[in-house]
C-alpha cells in the first residue's frame, strides 16, 4: 500500500530491510525478484512511502534470512521513536493502538498487530481477518499456535484442512505451510503466537 507521507514506524520498517538488504550484499533489483514484488515497491518500502502486506513482509524476510516478526519489531512505533512503554525491568507493556501493526494481503483484508515491542522467547500477535479467500501460504522454521477470539477460520496446513471456532486452538510445528480464511459471517479476531528463532 503506497502512502503519501511516511510515518516514523514506515521509514524505520525501510531502513531495517535498507540496512539487512546492503548486509547481505543485494541490489534493490536483486532482492525484489527474489521477495517476487516489483523493484519501485521495494524503493518505495525502504523509504518509509508504502506499507508492505503480512505476505509481502514474510516474503522480504525469507529473501533476507530473518523473520517476519523481527521485520516487524523495526515497525514498532514505540521502538522507532526511542520511547518504550513503561514497565519493570524484565516486563514488557504494549498497550492498545501501540505495537507495529501491518495489513493482512488484500483490501480490507485485516491487519496483525504485534504485542511484545523488543526481543522475546515467543511473539504474539492480535490479528484481524476479514479475507475471504486463501492468501499466499506462510512458512517459517518457528512453531505456532493460534486461537480464535472471535469468529470461525478455516485452516489449510499444506493440503490439510481444520476449521476452528470461537474458543478453539491450533499449534502447529515450524516448517508447515499454513494459511487461514474467514468462513464464518463476521471477522475474525485471533492471536497468534510465534516462537522466536
Amino acid at each position: 500500500m503506497a502512502l503519501d507521507e511516511p510515518d516514523r514506524a514506515q521509514v524505520s520498517l525501510g531502513a531495517e530491510i535498507r540496512r539487512r538488504r546492503k548486509h547481505h550484499g543485494l541490489t534493490l533489483a536483486n532482492l525484489a525478484a527474489q521477495a517476487g514484488i516489483s523493484h519501485p515497491f521495494l524503493s518505495q518500502l525502504e523509504r518509509g512511502y508504502a506499507r508492505p502486506s503480512m505476505t509481502t513482509l514474510e516474503r522480504i524476510a525469507r529473501a533476507l534470512d530473518t523473520t517476519q516478526v523481527s521485520l516487524m519489531l523495526a515497525a514498532d512505533p514505540a521502538r522507532a521513536a526511542n520511547s518504550p512503554a513503561s514497565a519493570p525491568d524484565g516486563a514488557q507493556l504494549v498497550r492498545s493502538g501501540e505495537g507495529a501493526t501491518l495489513p493482512q494481503a488484500g483490501d480490507g483484508a485485516g491487519y496483525a498487530r504485534l504485542l511484545v515491542n523488543g526481543d522475546a522467547v515467543f511473539y504474539p500477535q492480535e490479528q484481524s481477518l476479514s479475507r475471504r479467500d486463501y492468501g499466499e501460504h506462510f512458512q517459517h522454521e518457528q512453531d505456532e499456535w493460534l486461537h480464535v477470539v472471535a469468529g470461525d477460520i478455516e485452516v489449510d496446513l499444506g493440503g490439510r484442512f481444520v476449521e476452528l471456532h470461537k474458543g478453539d486452538s491450533l499449534y502447529y510445528a515450524g516448517g508447515i505451510p499454513h494459511r487461514w480464511r474467514l468462513v464464518g459471517s463476521d471477522t475474525a479476531h485471533l492471536i497468534v503466537v510465534q516462537a522466536s528463532s
